[in-house]
């Protein structure tokens, strides 16, 4: 059966509202609805060549969120909720919540309205976001020419650009106007020109994150859209706004950047991909690229969601099994600029290619808490927290490029120096940094290791590495004595917890309530 979205109406004011700058300090565990967990605890075959929904539900979510917040992370990012096409397409099922059919409604296969909001209050109650991903720019048809009466609420062919498919990605009119897809599964692209449709998709978006109390948006295939149709919706939904851009040119994205909140960081993800899946990778452009997005992008890389993994492509592991390049890889989202996205099963080491092989189901792994790379992302997560904790500007402080050559680069964003190879796992890098930025003769500790050294006279470092394993070096006043990260060589006081959501003042909720009352009553 399918759940109405749009019950509720605008008069479910939310109870938390989380700006930009209140994702800043956060930490995000991205997550396919379909793949992450069932609601009774089972664990069900799963072939992912087979494209089909596997049985991942919102309250399987909720009953796993020791297991993400345990890494450390303090938000989610979930699938699409609403209603997809539900026949079995030339492409499989709608699992993944990509292929739109009604805006208004949700996906049963997820579970109900009240799944979703308990997922939701789950999450407040531990102090977590949630992030809700949305698809604006398009719905899914089965068959070509579309069956326009099927969509809700543009249910006429008039709601949509005229049908040609997408073939010149320079031509920014194309990629606006013409269509995804192809003609087995069609992906109608809508007229955001018109008044109408603008005005429904901003009323829609503002409904959805007050109903369910969402604290991100994440908006897919922005770039699809022209560019002003962006602020007032971002104005709309009200809360923090992150879009996929999917190209490799700082030039390209940054554009997106001074009409939505932020974007997903692509232009380094090449970079970063290239630069560790062998020892051949040039680390010197993945410098070049972030500082090209320290200049370009309207709040430089401050908030950009940086990823080594996602559902649209390859996992990394599936490029390389080199562990010492993978632990390396994996560091860099959390010692950079923004906002760190890691990507389901990532952690337990899932290798799978490209879509649709890289959409495992978690639960085949057991979820086991003790393998190496679980440990490796706590560790990282626990490390940028306390590194938050130490320094009042290192949110707003850019991260600095100290040394970029051969197979090594090191990375300052005080207190922490991120010392990097790509070397692999027969290598022995060595970095010396003369000036790291640490006080004469500072005492210092390798986070990933406990392995405690001290900066010099003129408080640089050097540092002899094994095995190609990537070093984050803080100082030991820096971790509190009664946390969890390095606690026997601490030296720093009590760990801070995580910030408090903020609330709506009841009043200022009850006046919005009146106004919209009056409004549309």
């Amino acid at each position: 059966m399918i759940r109405k979205l749009l019950v509720p109406s605008l008069l479910a004011i939310s109870t938390f509202a989380a700006s930009a700058d209140d994702w800043r300090n956060r930490s995000i565990y991205q997550l396919v609805t379909d793949r992450f967990a069932t609601p009774d605890g089972s664990s069900p075959a799963c072939d992912t060549s087979n494209r089909k929904y596997c049985g991942g539900t919102w309250k399987g979510v909720v009953n796993k969120l020791d297991y993400i917040q345990n890494m450390g992370f303090d938000a989610i990012w979930i699938s699409p909720i609403v209603a997809n096409v539900e026949s079995t397409t030339a492409y499989g099922e709608a699992f993944h919540g990509y292929w739109t059919e009604d805006i208004n409604s949700l996906n049963s296969h997820f579970g109900s309205g009240d799944d979703l909001k308990a997922l939701s209050s789950a999450l407040h109650d531990r102090q977590m976001y949630l992030m809700v991903d949305v698809v604006v720019n398009h719905m899914a048809a089965t068959s070509d020419p579309p069956n326009y009466s099927s969509f809700e609420p543009f249910s006429a062919q008039a709601d949509f650009h005229s049908e040609c498919f997408i073939t010149d990605y320079n031509n920014q009119t194309d990629v606006e106007q013409c269509w995804l897809g192809d003609k087995n599964l069609p992906l109608a692209d809508l007229n955001t020109e018109d008044d109408n449709i603008v005005n429904t998709m901003n009323t829609w978006i503002t409904t959805l994150v007050n109903n369910y109390t969402v604290d991100g948006v994440r908006i897919d295939t922005v770039k699809h859209i022209r560019k002003d149709f962006w602020p007032n919706f971002a104005k709309s939904a009200g809360v923090f706004t992150i879009g996929e851009v999917l190209d490799n040119a700082t030039t390209y994205v940054s554009a997106y950047t001074q009409v939505i909140d932020s974007v997903l960081d692509y232009p380094t993800w090449f970079a970063l991909t290239s630069a560790f899946q062998t020892p051949q990778g040039n680390l010197s452009a993945l410098a070049a690229i972030v500082q090209q997005a320290q200049s370009s992008y309207k709040n430089g890389e401050f908030m950009t969601g940086s990823f080594l993994e996602n559902h649209d492509q390859p996992r990394f592991q599936s490029l390389t099994q080199d562990q010492a390049l993978v632990k390396n890889a994996m560091t860099w989202p959390f010692v950079q600029d923004g906002v760190p996205i890691l990507y389901y099963g990532q952690e337990q080491a899932y290798a799978g290619g490209a879509d649709p092989a890289n959409r495992e189901a978690l639960w085949l792994s057991g979820y086991v808490e003790d393998k190496p790379l679980v440990t490796h992302v706590k560790t990282l997560n626990a490390a940028r927290k306390a590194a938050i904790s130490a320094n009042s500007n290192f949110l707003t402080s850019p991260v600095k490029f100290l040394s970029a050559e051969g197979t090594t680069v090191a990375v300052s964003k005080a207190p922490m120096l991120a010392l990097l190879t790509n070397g692999g796992n027969s290598s022995t890098p060595s970095w010396s940094i003369p000036a790291a930025g640490y006080q004469a003769n500072e005492e210092l500790v390798d986070i990933l290791t406990c392995t405690k050294i001290n900066a010099d006279g003129n408080g640089g470092v050097s540092v002899q590495g094994t095995s190609g394993q990537p070093q984050v070096i803080m100082p030991t006043s820096a971790l509190s004595k009664s946390g969890t990260l390095c606690a026997n060589v601490a030296t720093g006081g009590q760990a801070s917890g995580a910030p408090a959501l903020s609330p709506v003042p009841t009043g200022a909720a009850l006046a919005l309530a009146f106004i919209i009352a009056n409004l549309f009553g």
